[in-house]
């Protein structure tokens, strides 16, 4: 598998050949990347502005990762419930002895 690059990365690799207009084979020299990987990134890049709704790098890691973390709070509050319950359940049967 091919190495990983943030998202900012990305971007900046992007922004060196749209804003600045760079060549893609002198944005990718000086970044020392591959030229198919940032012409891959230009692609994507390009179908974003074409269709706005179709979320970004930054935006997909973003969401990715708080998904995982409402994954992990709804555990912590399931444990706190069943936690609750059964401490009340002990509170009950041991004020009733």
């Amino acid at each position: 598998m091919g190495k990983r690059y943030r998202p900012e990365f990305k971007q900046e690799a992007v922004n060196l050949v749209v804003k600045q207009g760079l060549s893609v084979k002198q944005a990718a020299s000086d970044l020392g990347i591959g030229n198919s990987t940032l012409e891959n990134w230009l692609r994507r890049h390009r179908k974003q502005e074409q269709n706005p709704n179709v979320l970004g790098e930054t935006e997909l890691a973003e969401l990715k990762r708080l998904r995982k973390e409402v994954h992990l709070l709804r555990l912590e509050r399931d444990l706190l419930k069943k936690t609750t319950v059964y401490f009340a359940k002990e509170s009950v049967e041991g004020s009733s002895s």
